[in-house]
């Protein structure tokens, strides 16, 4: 895994190796029982590698942010000693602007917490938009996801405070179109672009003669905990959501009380934020945090930007026999060659330092077929080979 080589809040790289996702060895054999809970073995393979990696890797930043969002959220919940929601507060009034706004109407220390929320949230996604530079587009929208669960939900409990009870076909409109919106930039938006980004990056980045090193790439930057991880997201937001707008929807006098919702609502809340960094945080760090573009094939081809596929990369072969070589060209025209060290899975650029031990690559590769030592360009010069 490519994020093996990043530190944790500017630590030594070397200190902050850790086991590749393929080093991770099954704890379960729930296949050999039916092979529809097979999924179960890998997804709980995969849990261990992130937790793994994100006790690595996690540090202040995701501290910090962690502990804004949960003052955020028991802020914006927070009733006891003031009365404000339990009792209903002015139903007569309402918006945020205006002398005769409801929300500057509210009681001074109401006022007070709903602004400290508000500012404390802004400065958690404002941490994780620095932490996670390659995830900035995907966080914007997973945000604008999340306001539209929330809209929807407060839409549909306007005309019925407790729904979904005593609720019509209209007042599902709301929570219809909020997760229909979540659902298209979730699913259709932020996952197809990590996934398809992923693609792009095996494909050009791990590139070897040796199949099995390809595929042993392909298993560690496999998705599936970060997929059900991102529903896990979606369905905590629905929660949230839902706890929070029933919360205050019920009309004065409140007999049931809001503690119990209340509580569900900061649970749920904290647990999203914690899903949601964890969704933005991993593919920053399968992918190294890099130079990449997390988008879609179709976003690239709009914004112009070409990616190289597998086959566009040409493989280096003897200018004598014709057998492969390890070096490789790719589409932009530069040649990566092998380490040397067989042990070793390092690429780079001829006559450059390894990228994995350090060593320097060869100038000249010798055929393991027919012992021909040529220059590494030779290896790519068509030849009429018996």
């Amino acid at each position: 895994m490519d994020g093996a080589t990043l530190a944790d809040g500017g630590a030594n790289p070397v200190d902050s190796q850790v086991m590749r996702l393929s080093d991770f060895e099954r704890t379960t054999n729930l296949y050999s029982y039916s092979k529809y809970l097979g999924f179960i073995d890998v997804l709980i393979i995969q849990f261990r590698f992130h937790v793994h990696a994100s006790r690595k890797f996690w540090g202040k930043y995701e501290a910090v942010s962690l502990a804004l969002v949960s003052a955020s959220v028991l802020m914006g919940a927070w009733d006891y000693g003031i009365g404000e929601l339990s009792s209903g507060g002015d139903w007569s009034r309402g918006g945020i602007l205006g002398e005769e706004s409801g929300f500057l109407h509210l009681k001074e220390w109401s006022i007070m917490l709903s602004l400290l929320s508000i500012m404390s949230w802004f400065a958690a996604i404002i941490l994780m938009w620095t932490r996670y530079p390659i995830m900035r587009e995907n966080l914007v929208f997973l945000v604008v996801a999340l306001f539209s669960v929330q809209l929807g939900h407060i839409h549909s409990h306007s005309k019925a405070p407790y729904f979904p009870y005593d609720s019509g076909i209209s007042d599902w409109s709301g929570v219809a179109m909020g997760n229909m919106i979540m659902i298209f930039l979730s699913v259709f938006v932020v996952h197809r672009a990590v996934t398809e980004t992923r693609d792009i990056h095996v494909e050009e980045k791990h590139a070897h003669p040796d199949p099995r090193l390809v595929e042993k790439a392909w298993s560690d930057h496999r998705l599936d905990a970060w997929s059900w991880s991102l529903a896990l997201w979606a369905l905590m937001i629905n929660i949230m959501s839902w706890s929070g707008a029933h919360a205050i929807s019920q009309r004065p006098p409140i007999e049931d009380g809001i503690f119990g919702l209340s509580v569900l609502y900061v649970f749920s809340g904290v647990f999203s934020f914690f899903l949601l960094m964890h969704v933005v945080w991993y593919p920053h760090f399968m992918l190294g945090g890099g130079d990449h573009t997390i988008q879609s094939s179709r976003a690239r081809e709009v914004a112009g930007i070409v990616t190289s596929t597998r086959e566009e990369t040409l493989q280096g072969l003897c200018p004598v026999c014709g057998a492969e070589t390890p070096v490789l060209k790719r589409p932009s025209g530069s040649i990566e060659v092998h380490c040397f060290d067989r042990e070793c899975s390092g690429w780079g650029a001829p006559g450059d330092s390894c990228s994995s031990c350090g060593k320097t690559l060869p100038m000249r590769l010798e055929c393991g077929k027919c012992g021909t030592s040529a220059s590494v360009t030779s290896h790519f010069v068509k030849s009429d080979a018996w």
